[in-house]
Order: structure tokens, then sequence, then C-alpha cells
């Protein structure tokens, strides 16, 4: 069985439609912090299955360690965190106190019940401001934020983890900018309060929830001057965590993998793909740049091809497609 921490998140729901499709069991803890609980009823909609759904904070040991006693798990998919550039800057300690401590509360219990194979949800931000793009797994590590500190200093516990007791599996998944939402409409990005990111932004923008999108800086050296970022449809970037699971299954050590679609888009490329699947013409102000946001920022994804044999196979104008299905029926 496998153990989805922040599986009612975005990511992490898609991610358990992909395990469920695919005969996997799995048991799910999520506090609902930033997601609903009408995802894991849509989950087991859109799969016909059923699981373990634990409402609880993985800073909770004993909740945590109620679920290893309850189930036999053999492997962890840990998405579970506070995910938000601009706000790790304002509450630090918020996000080093959640993050770092729930990553240790979820370790030090897997490892008392003997589970050793855990997959990582890190991210692109643990680059930095890159010297060149693409970026490859071997570059320089050097964040520009707290939210990317956190994801840096548990890829580091985790590979220390891995010197202390070379039994452990451990895959870091560096994830570039995920969009999209699945196909059936059902499960999507529609996060609590404002959003932080470009797409749902874009996307309350469409359905009438906001009057325009703010466009962070437009002075920055890229073709049209707006941020270059790598958009990754989520229901291939879940693709690539069951690849990841296969592969802590099948091995042991520390490997990493970028996963994006290696292309770039700027924020007024991906505002006119979301244009086009909405049919009407969407209102943008440019605004000063944003603390920690960098210019430019796209994977070279040939590792996880040639490892894990994956590659995402959606392109933009699907990414927004899929989003708008999802705005209309949700918002």
């Amino acid at each position: 069985m496998i153990l989805v921490t922040g599986g009612a998140g975005f990511i992490g729901s898609h991610t358990c439609v992909e395990l469920l499709n695919r005969g996997y069991e799995i048991a799910v803890i999520d506090n609902l912090c930033n997601s609903k609980i009408e995802s894991i009823d849509k989950i087991k909609e859109i799969t016909g299955k059923d699981f373990k759904f634990y409402e609880a904070d993985l800073l909770d040991r004993a909740a945590v360690e109620k679920i290893f006693e309850e189930n036999k798990i053999d492997s962890v998919i840990h998405f579970a965190g506070l995910k938000a550039v601009g706000e790790s800057v304002e509450k630090p300690m918020e996000y080093y106190h959640n993050n770092i401590g729930s990553t240790l509360v979820l370790t030090e219990t897997m490892a008392k019940y003997g589970c050793k194979k855990i997959v990582f949800s890190s991210s692109a931000t643990v680059y930095g401001d890159p010297a060149s793009v693409p970026i490859r797994e071997d570059f320089p590590l050097h964040t520009t934020n707290p939210y990317g500190s956190t994801k840096l200093m548990i890829e580091n516990i985790l590979s220390d983890i891995y010197v202390s007791d070379n039994q452990w599996s451990i895959v870091l998944l560096r994830y570039f900018n995920p969009i999209g939402a699945h196909k059936s409409g059902l499960i999507g990005e529609n996060p609590n309060g404002i959003p932080n990111n470009l797409v749902p932004y874009i996307a309350q923008v469409a359905i009438g929830k906001r009057d325009h999108l703010s466009v962070f800086g437009d002075d920055y050296n890229t073709p049209d001057g707006t941020g270059v970022r790598d958009y990754i449809h989520v229901v291939d970037l879940s693709i690539g965590h069951v690849k990841a699971v296969e592969k802590v299954s099948s091995t042991t050590g520390v490997n990493i993998y970028n996963l994006g679609t290696g292309k770039g888009y700027s924020v007024l490329e991906v505002l006119h793909a979301y244009e086009k699947a909405c049919g009407k013409t969407l209102k943008y102000e440019v605004t000063p740049r944003r603390p920690g946001d960098i210019a430019m920022c796209y994977a070279d994804t040939s590792k996880s091809k040639e490892e894990l044999g994956w590659v995402a196979e959606k392109g933009i104008d699907e990414m927004c497609a899929d989003s708008w299905n999802f705005t209309q029926k949700n918002m």
C-alpha cells in the first residue's frame, strides 16, 4: 500500500487517480488546509475505487503512527506542505516549522515501521536563478525564497537518511509548473483564497471572479519581457509519480529527476492560450516584479526519459482547455 501525504491537493489528487487506475492500493493523509474534502469523493468517483482517508496533520505524530499501525505501508509519496512562494517570504517560520517538521515526523515514523521507500515532491525552486537553461539535475542548487529553501533542506535530510541507512530508496522529483486538470473536470486546481499560481488566477478572471490578471513584471530578459516557465500538465506529472514509485520499489539509493516538458512559455503566452480555450479576451495589468521571482526556468528532461521511461505528452493548449473545463464546472 502507498501512503499519499497531501493526497487531497492539486497534484496529490491527480496522482491518487493514476495510482488507483493502475491497481495500486492507497491511503491518504491531508489536513485540508489548502484543499477540499470533496476531492477525496471525486477521486473515488473517477476511479470507482475506495481507499482510506485520514484527515490529520503530519505534525501530529500520534495520528501518523496510527496510519502505519492500521495499514501495511510499503512506500510513501510525500506531497504535503505549504507551497506559496510569496507567503513563504512573509511567513518564513511557519514554512520551516510545517514543511521540515512534518517531514521529520513522517520519516521517523517510516523508519520505526520499517517503511524505507519515499518519493518526495520537490521543486525547481531549488535551482534558484539558474545561470543557463534548460536546467539539468546536476546544476548548482541555490534558493531565492523560504519555500524553496524548505524543499532543498528536505532533499538534504532525505539524502542524509540514506547515508545513515542505505536500505532506503528515495526519489526526489523536482517539478516545474503543474497546470491543467483531469479530463473529467471533476478535479483540478481550486485553491482556498487568492491563487498564488498563474493559471488558477487566469481561470478566476476568465470565469468573472476577478477583474484582471496582475502580470508581475514585463522587464525581464525574455522574448516578451514576462517570466518564462516550464508548464506541465498535472496528469503528465502524476504519471511521473507512478514511474517514480516503480523506481523506489525496484532499487535503493537517492535518485533525482526533473519533471517538466522541457519547453518554456511566458506569462503572456499562457494568457493567450487561455483566451483561446475560453473564447474571450482577458484583461491584464502589469505590476512590479515579485520578490523571489526569476526570469526563465525550464527543464532538461532527458534523465527522467532515460531512467524512468517518462515523457510529458500534453501541450499548453490542452493544459489550458482542461483547466477551463474544470473551472466552468467548479467555480
